[in-house]
């Protein structure tokens, strides 16, 4: 076990996030997940069982540098990290990308939800820690600035406490105002209430330039109540405006885990992020009921939305996934739901869908668990927004092929067509993915989606080529069939990738 007690910057009283302007510009500025500030786009794969210095189950992250400049390989081991890999530390269970400082390169930040921390001489068991690693113009990790962070030294206002997996889920971006931020889900957070503590309810810690705050369900303005199991924060997503925060345990009256997610404004009123709305499937205007077990909000994802009489992406677009949720008599066939969010926290359901729908490619199945991750993207956020730019992928990682079980499938969709059947496609591997599906691959289970392509993680490949986990890297066009530009497959001990790896594939 490493003493983290504070790790490293409990002295320094956290962390400020600086905008733009108040850092001078050493890289160029201007694309996303460029760590080293060259105007390309870099790709991060993380692979949270890799086997560090001989630990098992430590983790790290890869980050491949646009223009073929190399790999970046990041674990605890490296240099400046101020952490000794541990078994089951689980580094790269979560990462987020975001200029933090405002010099022009994107930085890093990468959860460790399962880090033990060593507090007064007592090892607080998955207590868990974060690190932001920042880019340089030369790359991205050995010589990089690294912050390291257990609970209360990113907050001093909180306590570092076992089980609390602090870091389990990361979003960071830029608001609408130029001033970054960050979300980390803390959702074994205990939450007291009077003299009743309740367990793994779940927080969350906001950061955007100077105003720092944990938030829970008993946060003022905040939707619910902080329950036992609740899980809030165990699922993040966000844009420039919004963000959502899954509460995947959330009861509805005696039905547990029946789930929720809470919408958030970015613009501060009170010392906090405004709460806008909450959700669950008993929402007016949601589609299904809320039953034991549907995990509603177990994925998020948002994408910005122009409506037609705005010159700006005023709204958004939130994608749910409700891997539980039973079709009939099906058990755990799951399912999505697409809401429109504006400001004023108004809210329509745009799409609620599973695989019984006719047309749709598929049948609903025991135990496929779709939605159990959704990526939502909006591929031309300059112009109004209509059927045309807007994609979304749903893992399906229990889905089975006619020959191999639990191969898992990745199903595309417009999910802003008025029949959600006519463009959807099941991709499995040898089926528009690329590679051959094997017994238990789960794809599906690793999914993330940007303006031009959608990413695909197989972390628990069975296929004896990409045995150590793979990576796909498609252009939504391709896949509409627009155009053919390929797959880009990214495997250990190909394309200066170590030749080393467990879970290689965590995309997301």
């Amino acid at each position: 076990m490493v003493a983290l007690a504070g790790l490293l910057l409990a002295a320094t009283g956290g962390v400020t996030l600086t905008s733009p302007e108040a850092a001078a510009a050493t890289c160029t500025a201007g694309t996303a997940s460029d760590f080293n500030g060259d105007g390309l786009q870099d790709t991060v794969i993380a692979d949270p069982g890799a086997t560090v210095n001989g630990v098992k189950r430590a983790g790290l992250v890869r980050v491949v540098l646009g223009g073929g400049k190399g790999v970046s390989e990041i674990s605890q081991a490296t240099s400046g990290m101020g952490a000794t890999p541990e078994t089951g530390d689980g580094f790269g269970t979560s990462y987020a990308g975001y200029d933090a400082d405002g010099d022009g390169c994107s930085d890093l930040v990468v959860g460790a939800p399962y880090e033990d921390v060593v507090k007064d001489g007592k090892n607080l068991v998955d207590a868990g820690a974060i690190y932001i690693i920042h880019g340089t113009p030369t790359g991205i990790g050995t010589g990089s600035v690294i912050q390291g962070y257990s609970q209360a030294g990113f907050d001093s206002g909180t306590a570092t406490e076992a089980y609390d997996w602090f870091g389990y889920a990361l979003k960071a971006g830029t608001t609408a105002s130029g001033s970054p931020y960050l979300v980390i889900g803390v959702p074994g957070e205990g939450v007291t209430v009077g003299s009743t503590t309740y367990t793994d309810a779940g927080c969350i810690e906001y950061v955007q330039g100077t105003t720092k705050v944990s938030l829970t369900q008993n946060s003022p303005g905040v939707h619910g109540d902080a329950e036992e199991n609740d899980r809030f924060g165990s699922s993040l997503a966000g844009t420039n405006r919004y963000f959502a925060v899954g509460v995947p345990g959330e009861g509805a009256g005696d039905l547990a885990f029946a789930g929720a997610v809470e919408v958030f404004s970015h613009t501060l009123s009170g010392g906090m992020p405004t709460p806008l709305v909450g959700l669950g499937q008993d929402s007016t205007g949601i589609g299904g009921a809320s039953e034991a077990g549907d995990r509603f909000g177990f994925s998020v994802s948002m994408t910005g939305y122009r409506p037609s009489d705005q010159t700006y992406n005023s709204d958004v677009l939130l994608a749910v996934g409700i891997p539980g949720e039973d079709i009939g008599t099906t058990p755990d066939a799951g399912g999505v739901a697409v809401i429109r969010i504006q400001p004023s926290g108004a809210y329509t359901q745009i799409a609620a869908f599973d695989n019984s729908v006719p047309d749709v490619e598929g049948d609903a199945v025991a135990d496929d668990f779709m939605g159990q991750r959704v990526a939502i993207a909006n591929t031309d956020t300059t112009v109004v927004t209509t059927t045309a730019n807007v994609r979304l992928a749903v893992g399906e990682p229990g889905k089975d092929t006619p020959a191999v079980k639990d191969a898992g499938a990745v199903h595309t969709f417009r999910p802003l067509d008025i029949a959600i059947g006519a463009n959807d496609k099941e991709l499995f591997r040898g089926s528009g993915l690329p590679g051959t599906a094997t017994a238990r691959d789960y794809t599906g289970i690793a999914l993330a989606g940007g303006s031009t392509n959608l990413y695909v993680g197989v972390p628990y490949s069975k296929e004896p080529a990409t045995s150590k986990g793979v990576a796909y890297v498609m252009p939504w066009s391709d896949i509409d069939g627009t155009t053919s530009t390929g797959t880009t497959v990214h495997v250990p001990g190909s394309g200066g990738l170590p030749d080393a790896g467990s879970t290689f594939g965590v995309i997301g």
